[in-house]
């Protein structure tokens, strides 16, 4: 069997059965992540419509039946590898404990970065979000994303109360920092959508607005 894409040897558990012809095939995966981690890999190289049970098992060098060990359908798969994309873009969770060392400008940039380094290493991925996500799991794609979303919100306003560096005068009961975040949160959702990643416009408003 030709290998489509070569992968680290120990993600594999190797139950090797010899068919007639030669042709080999592995009919043990040790773990649901090392499916997830061969699929992101199809994604880069070959796009989504690569993402499916055969072209899957095929990459892994495993039996369509192994696959449906982990995914019930293409669904779960498909909605499996977008969650693992947006935590890889991400850096999920390992980058959870770096926010607190963080201004907020830092954030800022931080989350622009990663939305630049996530288009390029995932092309047409954040097109495909933008533009509704697939027909058929539009819905798990959109709960994946929001969580994504939902999840830099928060670390935006966690990183605005701790910053020590902003005026003690720059918030008030209209301007609050919940409400500035908010702010600031949809300027980011707004760069995402047009897939623009400048920051420089965004980090000037917020110098301006809430430092000295």
């Amino acid at each position: 069997m030709q290998n489509v894409l070569t992968f680290p040897s120990y993600i594999f558990k190797m139950n090797i059965v010899q068919f007639e012809g030669g042709d080999f095939i592995n009919t043990v995966v040790t773990s649901k992540e090392a499916i997830l981690d061969v699929s992101r890999q199809l994604m880069q190289k070959q796009g989504w419509k690569a993402i499916n049970i055969r072209s899957v098992a095929s990459a892994c060098g495993v039996s369509v039946g192994s696959i449906y060990n982990y995914f019930d359908s293409k669904s779960d798969l498909t909605a499996a590898v977008v969650e693992s994309i947006w935590l890889d873009i991400f850096h999920f969770p390992k980058q959870e404990h770096c926010f607190k060392n963080m201004g907020f400008p830092d954030c800022v940039q931080w989350i622009f970065d990663s939305m630049k380094q996530g288009a390029e290493k995932y092309p047409g991925f954040f097109t495909l979000h933008s533009m509704g996500f697939f027909e058929e799991d539009k819905e798990k794609g959109r709960q994946y994303m929001n969580r994504a979303w939902e999840h830099m919100q928060h670390a935006l306003y966690a990183v605005l109360q701790n910053d020590g560096k902003i005026r003690p005068d720059a918030f008030d009961e209209i301007l609050t920092p919940e409400k500035f975040a908010d702010m600031v949160f949809s300027l980011i959702i707004s760069a995402f959508i047009r897939q623009n990643y400048d920051s420089s416009a965004v980090l000037e408003m917020v110098k301006r607005i809430v430092y000295p």
